[in-house]
């Protein structure tokens, strides 16, 4: 370029020039010279990018998606920069990607801020392409405190997030490309803020209304991104005229699935068969990965099929899958052995090829780490989702990346992108953790149950089993079990609980604010009838090594419900219960547990909690049941 302008200068500056025929030589000169500096590349010319509908963008896999947050620190109250979205999104475009999903819109000003820097992008190279899925949050009418309101909604955080969703679409026309309306905002595990279908259903028919008249851009598409269950691929109690109403109110449906999270949670799929247990271990990794993305298609599918059963057509793509690439607890070592890189790896890849194949778009979750998820467990799955960490180092999943050049030149937080493991593979391998053997999987859920009850039944025998070895099966003489199966539910995967092939209950306790778990009965809300036994006892045998204190007894209500009672003694080196190394027998009394609303709505027939001076030391319980 400096040779062009000198010779620009010289020929129309220099002293004298006023010769019309030099002066058309001279312009003629000067064309040359740009001509040849374009071909030769040095005048480069970048085309813009022609818009884009998002039914162009949506299922084409050649516009990769991601899940997107660019938080670095442990709250998201230091929002990411412009400069620093920048820098994300350079990072994203070298791997093809052209889609993001966000998640707030004025809680935090991520959002605003991430539309900015695309904006900038664009008009720095007009050949840069990116699009956004705008996520507005929506959540419940005292969400997050003790008893949240799932009926009604935070009408003013709500409503503030959706008007926010509508000024940005009409802002940035050509990057907001879909709006969804909450995010796992439906599904009833999220107890701190859920809301019922009806909820999510007005606020999409009102964006939807503004499309038809003007107030937003007639060709966004609008849906609300949530687990599979929350669109009736699961339990059979989300089905309802609000969620078929909603379908059929949506432009697509966003559907969460995470095989990673049911490892251990809902592990039927996971664990090494019998028939698998001579295969090598790349094998037996290989064969337990395959499992998981086959357990996702089927999530995808059993949405798919209710949808169908309603006479409904619509598109579903995957808002949310990934797998953790490093954890504690439920998912490392100790629990399902699910989360390290190597299996990141092949759960990445898989999943890329079903959905490019299958014409799915796929916001894969995520593309950086976030350490504001656990910020008081560094070791804590949410922290590891992404396939770059905080010290700009690409994942597993990612070398071939690195090696093919694609980051050069690119750096985050100052940081070029380099490997984990230093690139050594042998390294990395050795902190890849096989898959139990399904045989030595702790159980998570006990399945004796009596049918001839119905949840709600006033239980009229004298003992009430939950697991005993003395008594076995469901005949057992003046006995009688639970009305429906029980999960062994670890709360926000604050500790770690199963059950083994002796029918002990293991329980490693938590080591960060708090932890606990439960016995739940698989109901939904609902929970057994035990007033029978306002006067008897529960009885259990225990042991353990820690010396923390803990809350043991039950649950009335439910969370989800705004009225979950905790009706419980403490067990602690000063308190009337205490823990001991060896089996110790115990028979409390009812009336020192019940808190109030008696035993007519129990739905975690056994709970433990610890709220302080913790330890992450084992307690274990058997032989558990109620009497008269």
């Amino acid at each position: 370029m400096t040779l062009w302008f000198m010779g620009f200068r010289n020929v129309f500056f220099k002293p004298g020039f006023y010769n019309d025929r030099e002066m058309i030589n001279g312009i003629r000169l000067v064309g040359y010279i740009v001509i040849v500096l374009m071909l030769s590349g040095c005048w480069e010319t970048r085309k813009e990018v022609p818009y884009k509908a998002a039914i162009d963008i949506l299922g084409n896999s050649e516009y990769r998606a991601f899940s997107y947050g660019g938080y670095r620190y442990k709250t998201r109250d230091t929002v990411p920069t412009v400069a620093e979205l920048k820098d994300d999104m350079r990072l994203l475009s070298a791997l093809g990607t052209k889609l993001l999903r966000t998640y707030n819109t004025q809680q935090y000003s991520e959002a605003a801020n991430l539309l900015k820097a695309i904006k900038e992008l664009k008009e720095e190279d007009p050949s840069f392409e990116m699009y956004v899925m705008l996520g507005a949050w929506i959540e419940c009418e005292a969400a997050w405190t003790r008893y949240p309101n799932h009926a009604a909604e935070n009408i003013e955080n709500n409503t503030a997030e959706i008007e926010t969703a509508i000024a940005l679409a009409n802002s940035y026309p050509e990057i907001v490309k879909m709006i969804a309306v909450g995010n796992e905002a439906m599904v009833q595990w999220a107890v701190n803020y859920f809301v019922v279908p009806k909820i999510i259903l007005n606020w999409v028919e009102h964006l939807q209304a503004l499309k038809k008249s003007g107030g937003l851009p007639a060709d966004i598409l609008i849906t609300s991104s949530d687990n599979y269950e929350s669109w009736g691929g699961g339990d059979k109690s989300y089905h309802s005229k609000d969620l078929e109403n909603l379908l059929l109110a949506v432009d697509f449906v966003s559907l969460h699935t995470y095989p990673f999270h049911d490892t251990y949670y809902h592990p039927q799929f996971w664990g090494v068969p019998e028939k698998e247990e001579n295969l090598s271990e790349a094998r037996q990794l290989e064969a337990a990965m395959l499992r998981a993305v086959e357990h996702a298609k089927s999530q995808y599918q059993s949405c798919a099929d209710y949808i169908t059963s309603l006479g409904i057509d619509k598109p579903i793509h995957i808002g949310e899958t990934g797998w953790a690439g490093k954890a504690s607890f439920s998912y490392g070592s100790t629990g399902s052995r699910a989360a390290d890189e190597y299996k990141m790896k092949l759960y990445y890849d898989r999943i890329r090829s079903w959905t490019d194949a299958a014409g799915i778009s796929c916001f894969y979750f995520e593309a950086f780490d976030e350490q504001w998820k656990a910020p008081s467990n560094g070791k804590g799955s949410e922290n590891h989702f992404g396939l770059i960490n905080l010290k700009g180092e690409a994942k597993y999943a990612l070398w071939k990346e690195v090696d093919q050049g694609m980051f050069n030149g690119l750096t985050r937080n100052g940081l070029p992108i380099t490997k984990t493991y230093n690139g050594d593979t042998a390294a990395l391998l050795t902190e890849v953790l096989l898959p139990p053997l399904a045989s030595e999987m702790g159980v998570l859920e006990i399945t004796t149950v009596n049918d001839m009850y119905q949840i709600g039944d006033r239980i009229k025998e004298d003992n009430y089993v939950i697991i005993h070895d003395s008594w076995p099966s469901s005949d057992s003489p003046n006995a009688t079990f639970p009305s429906a199966k029980i999960k062994l539910n670890s709360w926000e995967g604050t500790c770690e609980i199963r059950m083994n092939k002796e029918g002990i209950i293991e329980i490693d306790t938590g080591t960060g604010y708090w932890w606990g778990c439960a016995l739940e009965l698989k109901t939904v809300g609902r929970g057994e009838n035990l007033s029978n036994f306002k006067d008897g006892t529960l009885n259990f045998e225990i042991r353990g090594a820690t010396t923390s204190s803990f809350k043991l007894g039950f649950q009335t209500g439910a969370f989800s419900q705004g009225n979950l009672v905790n009706n419980y003694i403490t067990f602690g080196k000063n308190d009337t219960y205490r823990l001991a190394e060896e089996w110790t027998k115990f028979a409390v009394p009812i009336s020192n547990l019940v808190e109030k609303d008696g035993m007519t709505n129990v739905t975690a027939l056994l709970f433990f909690r610890g709220d302080h001076d913790f330890d992450g030391e084992k307690i274990f319980i058997k032989n558990i049941f109620y009497s008269r």
